[in-house]
């Protein structure tokens, strides 16, 4: 048998004469991808051989042999000195291929009662669960600031929006909650998504189980899963947990954009109600008074980012049949980049809202303008005057036009003026116009 055989029925046993062809070895391999999953897939295969242990379906010298080379190899990888290989095609047998060749042929009987398909299932599923907790310790992290910048500018007067116009009078604490409020829901939906996909794949094999007496409980509990998954088919067919991961990575990139998009409105001559600090700003190569909000227009964009990732891998998932296909190589990618994307994102827009100064003298000017006490001066009307509320918006949008003809605030028009419109408007009423 030639050198070249030996290599893919290392892999695959003795059903192929031929190795693959080079294209066909480019398109099938995912080390460069998977190769993520190494501590998880280490972490994995020691409480699988413990378990075959406890079972007696392999020895304990056995079990103490391939605990250690795993260990060697974990340390290798740490180190940097591990050799990669795209002819092994996966983190799992590159994983396999370096034990057996630091402990012989007793490597081979780590995959006893185990097949590659509940071992990635697995492995995909611990390492999601980390990025999670990841995910989660950065929201936290957004949050804080955000809440601490709520506490600071409770009082600070600014308008409100609607369609961007200004619309009522509002503070920097409750706009700056609202995005708070946002991420909180983010984080109850990763935590909610990390809850669900804590079952264990391990024990399904290729799909339909093991006649091995082994037992799926003891490695749940190693591996800190809830419990087994019930459905050996679902268990190696299952990807919801990945799209679920991507809506929520995509969900929080929005609000993540949101903010961003804001914070550049803001940052304009025009609005001038924040100053981009230098370390979250950059310059351009030909205008020299410039300063560019990039770091928020790129948490911007990279929402596109999270939601193709989401839509990818929904159309591989849409008409797969069961169980496991190829297709399925394809889910790790956008999952990898998604958690890299939201990461970074989060991190970005934490240290912009940290350094940021805020222009509130500027924010109150704004909030004079635009005739935003409005609504509170129709609520006058209909509170002390028991005038219909339609009655009153009436009302109101002839003096609002009145002091747009004359140019200015509604609190600097006359008594006089007002009462003209409405004969039994009060002294009072100046209460309520100004902010």
């Amino acid at each position: 048998m030639s050198a070249d055989t030996q290599k893919s029925s290392a892999i695959w046993g003795g059903r192929f004469d031929a190795r693959p062809s080079d294209i066909m070895q480019d398109i099938n391999a995912s080390i460069d991808i998977d190769k993520r999953f190494w501590r998880h897939d280490i972490t994995a295969s020691k409480a699988h051989c413990n378990m075959l242990v406890a079972t007696k379906i392999i020895t304990k010298d056995d079990g103490d042999k391939i605990i250690d080379g795993l260990t060697q190899i974990e340390s290798e990888i740490e180190n940097g000195t591990f050799q990669f290989s795209k002819e092994l095609e996966d983190i799992h047998m590159n994983v396999e291929s370096r034990l057996k060749e630091i402990i012989g042929d007793t490597a081979g009987r780590l995959h006893t009662a185990r097949s590659r398909n509940d071992q990635v299932a697995t492995d995909f599923r611990l390492w999601t669960r980390d990025a999670i907790d990841i995910i989660v310790a950065n929201i936290d992290k957004a949050q804080s600031v955000l809440k601490q910048l709520c506490a600071t500018h409770k009082d600070s007067a600014m308008p409100g929006f609607t369609h961007l116009q200004s619309a009522q009078p509002v503070t920097l604490g409750i706009h700056l909650g609202a995005y708070d409020q946002m991420l909180e829901r983010d984080k109850a939906r990763f935590t909610d998504c990390r809850k669900r996909l804590n079952e264990s794949p391990l024990g399904a094999a290729a799909l339909a189980g093991t006649p091995f007496p082994i037992d799926r409980e003891q490695t749940a509990s190693a591996l800190g899963f809830d419990r087994p998954m019930p459905n050996t088919m679902d268990a190696v067919a299952a990807r919801d947990f990945a799209t679920e991961f991507l809506f929520c990575a995509a969900q929080c990139g929005t609000h993540l954009s949101r903010l961003a998009e804001e914070i550049i409105i803001w940052a304009t001559p025009q609005f001038g109600f924040v100053t981009l600090s230098d370390e979250w700003s950059t310059g351009s190569s030909i205008m020299p008074q410039k300063k560019n909000p990039d770091a928020a227009e790129l948490v911007r964009a990279k929402t596109g980012r999270l939601n193709g990732n989401l839509l990818q891998l929904l159309t591989v998932l849409k008409a797969l049949p069961m169980t496991y296909n190829k297709d399925l190589q394809e889910d790790k990618a956008c999952v990898f980049e998604s958690f890299d994307t939201i990461d970074l994102c989060l991190k970005a827009m934490t240290g912009m809202l940290d350094s940021m100064t805020w222009n509130t003298a500027r924010m109150f000017d704004a909030a004079e303008d635009g005739y935003s006490t409005a609504t509170r001066l129709a609520d006058w009307l209909v509170m002390n005057l028991n005038m219909p509320f339609r009655d009153a918006h009436h009302v109101t949008g002839r003096i609002v036009k009145m002091a747009e003809q004359q140019q200015c605030k509604l609190y600097e028009l006359s008594l006089d003026d007002m009462q003209s419109v409405e004969a039994r408007i009060s002294d009072d009423i100046f209460s309520v116009l100004k902010i």
